[in-house]
């Protein structure tokens, strides 16, 4: 199966799109070692994903996420 996003795409649009000064190495951390994360920026997330994917995305999912790679393997699940 071919994922909604790539990795890439994933750290981009966390960079471009949201401000983030993320890389792919950063999405292990949790959203308190995220410089610059603010709870917002979560709710912008699920927006902008949702738009990408095609799909509609589960907030409390999001909610309930600890990190970046958490909400990046949700949207590819």
């Amino acid at each position: 199966m071919t994922a909604a996003i790539s990795r890439a795409e994933f750290v981009d649009l966390l960079r471009d799109e949201i401000g983030l000064a993320v890389a792919a190495e950063d999405l292990g951390r949790t959203f308190d070692e995220v410089p610059g994360w603010d709870s917002l920026h979560l709710l912008t997330m699920l927006v902008l994903l949702e738009k990408r994917v095609s799909r509609p995305l589960s907030l409390p999912d999001f909610l309930d996420a600890a990190s970046l790679e958490t909400i990046y393997e949700l949207v590819n699940r």
